[in-house]
């Protein structure tokens, strides 16, 4: 017992290492990771060192400083190749990215948040980063209004309380009354749409995707800059588009119930 716990601890503490890298610091020193861990700096150095040795991270010769190995984005792709919906989507989405010149994006719910699966950007909404991994929330994104239709109003409560829902625009739905109103007419009209919800100047529309159980599985979007999504002369166009293209892939993943009705007039 004392040395399965002892295992454990290992593995929680090079895991917790390997997540200081999540916040976004490409470089960190050794007193870096200890400080945000609370480990003891020879611990640090200690776990460091083994995870270099399995190419979890990588150390730069001349700065002494330590940035993430190939480890992760080998153990990311073998992740995303399995994962049925990243497989239905991919190819479907970069096309959709291509053709349009937009971004396109496909994510599904992990708790509060709505996670990345893959994302395309096209040459009217380019990225000089990735989506896919990060996290978003539900309550501030088109995707993520498409997620929380899997849930029911009283799973809705508890999963996000009005206390977590905190503005990142004076467009945020920030009360469950407002995002209510708002996930009935996402029903209503088979596509969700967002403006400024969470950043300045972005906009998108997405739409469910569900599987062979007809449950919501993961969403898809189309998103850009404001004057490229142009949503006053676009929206119907959009919309139609990125409800058929979830269709598609909810086919592809054994859906089977009747595709979602799309109406003319966008809210």
């Amino acid at each position: 017992m004392a040395s399965d716990q002892s295992n454990n601890q290992s593995v929680e503490r090079a895991i917790s290492v390997l997540r200081v890298f999540l916040s976004g610091r490409p470089e960190l020193r050794v007193s870096d990771v200890a400080k945000a861990t609370g480990l003891g700096t020879s611990t640090a150095s200690r776990l460091l060192a083994t995870l270099e040795t399995l190419e979890f991270v990588e150390r730069d010769e001349l700065s002494g400083l330590y940035r993430l190995g190939t480890a992760p984005i080998t153990l990311g792709g073998v992740a995303l190749n399995q994962n049925p919906v990243h497989r239905e989507a991919r190819q479907v989405a970069q096309d959709l990215a291509a053709a349009l010149g937009l971004g396109v994006n496909v994510a599904i719910r992990r708790g509060a948040s709505m996670f990345y699966l893959l994302n395309f950007e096209g040459r009217l909404a380019p990225r000089s980063f990735v989506l896919t991994g990060q996290r978003k929330p539900l309550y501030a994104t088109g995707i993520g209004k498409c997620l929380l239709l899997g849930l029911s109003t009283q799973e809705r409560r508890e999963l996000l309380p009005e206390s977590s829902m905190q503005p990142f625009t004076p467009q945020t739905l920030t009360t469950h009354a407002r995002l209510d109103e708002e996930l009935a007419a996402v029903l209503g009209r088979g596509y969700a749409r967002e403006v400024e919800e969470l950043a300045f100047g972005r906009a998108c529309v997405a739409a469910p995707i569900r599987d062979q159980a007809r449950e919501v599985v993961a969403a898809i979007s189309i998103s850009g800059p404001l004057s490229a999504m142009d949503l006053a002369a676009r929206e119907a166009e959009l919309a139609r588009t990125v409800i058929e293209t979830a269709d598609s892939i909810s086919i592809g993943l054994g859906y089977v119930g009747p595709v979602h009705a799309f109406a003319a007039s966008p809210a």
